[in-house]
């Protein structure tokens, strides 16, 4: 599994708005038509008005290779184009292992990956 997490800034909190607003259709059909892909999400930051935070999740790393190749991705990057980015941080993760944060009562756990 991979995770993508990027941070998006902005000038100003309008041109935020608009590139939630831009990029809305094209999160949902990435996520719809790209295997591979579990989620892909680019929501406002709730305590800074000029970011965006970005969440993706892959199985592996072909699926996020070929996200590359999709014209999804270059849908995203011609939108984001319109949207007056400032600057970005991306980061990508391989995770090897994962599980649920609480148990199975919904109580808090004690340690993880023991």
């Amino acid at each position: 599994m991979i995770i993508v997490v990027a941070a998006l800034e902005f000038a100003n909190q309008q041109d935020r708005d608009h590139a939630i607003e831009l990029t809305r259709e094209v999160q949902l059909a990435t996520r719809q038509q790209e295997a591979g892909c579990r989620d892909y999400c680019f929501a406002p930051d709730p305590s800074v008005p000029t970011r965006i935070q970005v969440y993706e999740l892959w199985d592996d790393s072909d699926t996020l290779a070929a996200h590359f190749t999709h014209p999804n991705y270059q849908a995203m990057v011609d939108l984001l184009g319109q949207a007056n980015v400032v600057s970005s941080d991306n980061q990508a993760y391989l995770v090897e292992r994962g599980e649920p944060v609480y148990g199975p009562n919904g109580e808090r756990k004690t340690a993880f990956f023991t």
